[in-house]
Formats: C-alpha cells, structure tokens, sequence
C-alpha cells in the first residue's frame, strides 16, 4: 500500500519535485487552438507551477514563453505581439517563439546585448484544434497518440476547465466506477440514464489488472432475474489520461479526460466525447455547448463559465462559475425533491466530491474494496514516479505514442467469462475501427 504521506508528496508538480520531474517528460494538452488569435491577446497559463503565456505570432506561428521579461521582469501577459513575436510594454524588449530577444529599441543601434538573452520558451505543438506543450528534457518525442484528438472534428466534443484539486483527486474520481450511479442519481428516476444497465444492475465487484499502458479497472455488476454479469471497464493511462466506456446502446461516445496539473492545488481538466467511427448527434453536442435545462452535463457549458475573471488569471477562460466559493451552486430543494446530489449537473457533482477529498489530508481516509482501482493507480504512478527520480527510467508510454491507442469497454459475459479475455480485443483498436460490440 502506498501511505497517505507518499501520495500527499505526489500532488506536488512544481520544478524539481519527483512527480513535477516525471510530469514534464511528457506532452500536456492545456489549450483548444481558438484561445489564441494571430497578432492577438497573449494568453496566460500555468502548467506544473510554473507561470507562462501563450500566444500566436501575425503570421499564426505559436509560442510559449515566460511570462516574465528577463529586463526588469514586466509581465509579458501585457505585451503588445507585434511581429516576430511578444515586445514588453515596460521598455519595449521583443522575444520570438524561441525565447530569444530580437529587440531592445531602448539600447544604443550598435549594441550587441540582445543576442545574449533568451527567456524560457516550450516546445508547442497543435494538432485537430488542441495545443500540446512539451516542458521536458532532451528531444520531444512524437506526440500520444490518442483517439479523441485524431478522429475529424465532428466526430469530437473537447473542453478545457479549471478545477481547484490537485492532479490526483481529479483523476481518481473518474476511474473510480462505484459512485457514478449513486451521485449522478435521481430520486425520480425519470431520466433515461436512470434506466441504463449500469444505474440497474447490482452492487460492484472489482478486478484491477496492470497493463503496459498503466492501469484496468474491472466493474462487474449482477444483472436482475439474468444469468450474465455487466463489466464496465475503466482504463488509467499514464501518466495523467482515464477513459470512461459508453453507458448505453444510445449514448454509445467514449469519454474522459487529460487531468493536467496547472499547479499543486488546480487542475486543468480537458475533456472529451468522441465517437470513432460517425459523427456526434447534433443533439448531444447541442447539450455539451449549452447545458440541459439549466443544468451542466458532461461538459462545461458556454453559462459555466465566468466572464468576470480577470486576464491576468492563468486560465481565466477556463474558469467556471462552479468553485468552491460559490458553494457548487448546490441546491438543497433539489436535493429533497429530484437530484441525489443537489448539484447542478454532472460534472459538477464531480468536481464537488474531488474538491472535497482534496481539502483534506489523505490520511483521513477509510479504502475498501471498491477502490481497489484507485490503490492500484497509486501503487503505479508512485513507482514511475521513483523510478525517473532514481534512474532516469520512465514507463513505455513516454516512448511509443502507439500505445495510447485504448478504449475504455463495456459488456455482458456469461458468469464463467473472464472479462481480461473476452473484453481485451475492444481495448486495442485502430483509428477510426468501430467499438466491435453492442452497448448493453
């Protein structure tokens, strides 16, 4: 077992902690492509701790740079992008997508300065309308290669919010299955999601198996008056991704999410609904963009997000009208009449529950067995964490973009089935390649 003080240790991402180390060895998703414009506002992020601005050059070339002039350390969220690139308000130094200063219109013409200061700058990549960033050492490897960002555009819904818990709590609550039938309930159960297999059957059994990717996490639920078990199948790949299988026949997308640390107390959560082989119903992305009768669903809607957020806030377009703050927007009358949870939607019931585990220690935890997933999970990202910090070593994911190519399965099997048989041919398929079987 991992301890409560190990995994508090993990939550930590800034440069030169063991798991902010390991973290930026790999690619992170952090903006959609529209969040910048060519010649247009810098953008402030923040990734693993550390303060940046993004931006896109006149001519629509991107960069990532320290938000800091090396001057007098102005902040370039100011600057004016003109040219080759950003030029600091303060006394006009100018840096391209490199780092490297091009201009200081206050120094004497002859003078050679300039050529000796550069400022930090990242690798950016873009690709399908997503932004990657690489903060790692040594040469970039080619970027994941997962679905949801090389299927056409109309065949995926991607979001970016911000949420106040570290990485950690984030993505343990997406591969842990138990709770979603429980906190995404209704009382009435009117809805249709009230009627899937999943919300029906029975209590779950879990069945964890490492893979070369990372983790599976087996649900198996008794099915009413049936000979047959229900799997759900949630997958952890590392080092920071969690897929979630379809709910129903008629909800068959595939969804999850990239759970980037902005720093040890905020998440970026990117998330996505894609189908592999069709376009997305108009009505689904409809519900996406806009909400559902007031409420939230899987993504945040275009009403979640809150316009009164200073520029100056890394993020600030990702920011939510939801925090902690406003209290989740929960709604007690709901909560006695309609909704198990009182929270205004999916997502939102999420992030609730994650804010909450986060706000305190670990230690304070009492685990049984349906978070077998989640001590498994630790258990693996503790040890690659150790094993960069220690040897240099890192899991096989770093290296081969192709074994991103997972999807998250669901299915009935007969009693004597052993779902890491029946169910592994649907994990591992190819661009575009069909789920392969029927949505109980």
């Amino acid at each position: 077992m991992i301890t409560a003080e190990e995994t508090a240790q993990l939550s930590k991402v800034g440069p030169g902690t063991p798991a902010g180390e390991y973290l930026r060895q790999f690619w992170l998703p952090f903006m959609a492509s529209d969040a910048v414009t060519p010649g247009g506002e810098p953008f402030p992020v923040r990734l693993l701790g550390e303060d940046l601005v993004a931006f896109r050059r006149e001519d629509g070339v991107l960069g990532l740079l320290d938000t800091a002039c090396a001057h007098r350390r102005a902040p370039l969220i100011y600057a004016r992008n003109e040219g080759c690139g950003l030029r600091c308000v303060y006394h006009g130094w100018q840096y391209d997508v490199d780092g490297q200063c091009t201009d200081m219109p206050a120094e004497p013409a002859n003078s050679r300065f300039k050529q000796h200061i550069r400022i930090k700058a990242y690798k950016v990549r873009e690709r399908n309308g997503v932004v990657w960033a690489w903060m790692g050492q040594g040469e970039a490897p080619e970027l994941p290669e997962v679905e949801w960002n090389r299927v056409p555009a109309d065949r995926v819904h991607v979001s970016f919010r911000v949420q106040e818990t570290d990485w950690l709590s984030s993505y343990e609550g997406e591969i842990d299955s138990a709770h979603a039938p429980i906190l995404h309930g209704r009382l009435d159960k009117t809805s249709k999601r009230s009627r899937t297999t999943m919300a029906t059957s029975g209590r779950p059994i879990f069945d964890v198996m490492q893979q070369e990717f990372g983790v599976s996490i087996g649900a198996r639920r008794t099915l009413p008056e049936r000979d047959e078990l229900y799997w759900r199948v949630n997958q952890f790949v590392m080092p920071f991704y969690t897929l979630v299988p379809p709910k129903s026949e008629e909800w068959a997308e595939l969804t999850g999410h990239a759970w980037i640390p902005i720093d040890d107390t905020h998440t970026l959560a990117v998330g996505f609904t894609y189908l592999p082989d069709q376009p997305l119903k108009e009505r689904m992305v409809d519900v996406f963009e806009h909400g559902h009768k007031g409420r939230e669903t899987g993504h945040p809607s275009d009403r979640s997000y809150d316009e009164t957020v200073p520029h100056n806030v890394p993020f600030w377009k990702y920011t939510t009208r939801f925090m902690q703050g406003a209290n989740y927007h929960f709604d007690h009358k709901l909560q006695e009449t309609e909704y198990f949870s009182g929270l205004p939607g999916l997502w939102v019931q999420d992030v609730a529950c994650q804010n909450g585990a986060f706000l305190k220690p670990r230690s304070y935890e009492n685990l049984t067995s349906s978070d077998a997933g989640i001590v498994v999970v630790r258990q693996v990202v503790r040890d690659a964490v150790m094993a960069y910090r220690e040897s240099g070593e890192l899991p096989p994911v770093a290296t081969d973009p192709s074994l991103y190519r997972v999807r998250a399965v669901a299915g009935v099997l007969k009693r004597d089935e052993l779902w890491t048989d029946s169910l592994r041919e649907f994990m591992r398929k190819d661009l575009g390649e069909p789920l392969g079987y029927t949505v109980p």
